[in-house]
């Protein structure tokens, strides 16, 4: 293996989000015998700043994929305007749903929620921002809302459901898979050569597709179906100590 590729939310990281002083340590000397380190995640690039501090990614794919950071340079694939615009024109009826929307300049939700601490804003459908819209995401207590955001999709873009209960749509463009093959293409590593650890619905292709597919054991059960092999739960740092067991040996 030449890369190890990992998400971040209850993967690597902790269930209060922090990240253990074993994991960087395991991590540092990964990259001292000459492995890549990389992220995937659905965090956008403002809140990955902290953990790369500590581990110094060689790239992140971030938001899903539709955001892209490598050395020097940066690739976005976002949802076009008018995509955006008629989606949220559909989810708008929805009634009592949560939206918000990630974008390059900031991110825009029709409430205040606290754990983002969004901008808010009541003008939806119209779109908050004319920069690059990178994912729309919408959560309501309705048990029926996954067919409502399928029939508001359009034909450029595709949804994820991630924690259970919080849908993303983003652009056909932009996935997880993608953004791992654009990382590596750009440090000439095949997807053979490289490992792949995570736990929820958008990992699954990566998890098929790589050399190797980890999932740690609190993963969703599509995942664990899907792996090749299935190490300790994130808060017994299972991503770090199958690391250190089998390529730091």
């Amino acid at each position: 293996m030449k890369a190890i590729i990992t998400d971040l939310d209850r993967t690597l990281l902790y269930s209060d989000k922090s990240l253990s002083e074993y994991a960087i340590d395991v991590l540092k000397r990964c990259r001292a015998k000459g492995l890549l380190i990389m992220a995937a995640t659905a965090r956008p690039e403002r809140s990955i700043w902290k953990y790369d501090e500590l581990i110094h990614f060689d790239a992140i794919a971030t938001i899903n994929g539709a955001k892209v950071l490598m050395e020097n340079q940066s690739m976005e694939n976002g949802i076009a305007h008018t995509s955006a615009e008629a989606i949220l024109a559909r989810l708008c009826g929805i009634e009592d749903i949560v939206l918000s929307l990630e974008a390059s300049d900031g991110f825009y939700a029709n409430v205040d929620i606290p754990e983002w601490s969004p901008i808010v804003f009541s003008g939806f459908p119209k779109l908050p921002t004319q920069g690059c819209v990178y994912k729309i995401l919408a959560s309501c207590e309705r048990k029926d809302i996954l067919p409502l955001v399928q029939e508001a999709l359009t034909e450029d873009t595709y949804y994820t459901v991630a924690n259970g209960n919080l849908i993303q749509i983003m652009s056909k463009g932009a996935t997880k898979w993608k953004g791992i093959q654009t990382m590596l293409a750009a440090w000439r590593v095949s997807t053979e050569e490289a490992v792949y650890f995570g736990d929820d619905n958008d990992d699954i292709e990566a998890i098929q597709k790589c050399g190797l597919g980890v999932a740690v054991a609190n993963a969703i059960p599509a995942v664990l179906e899907a792996a090749d092999v299935v190490v300790g739960n994130n808060d017994e740092d299972g991503v770090a100590r199958y690391l250190e067991e089998q390529l730091l040996r």
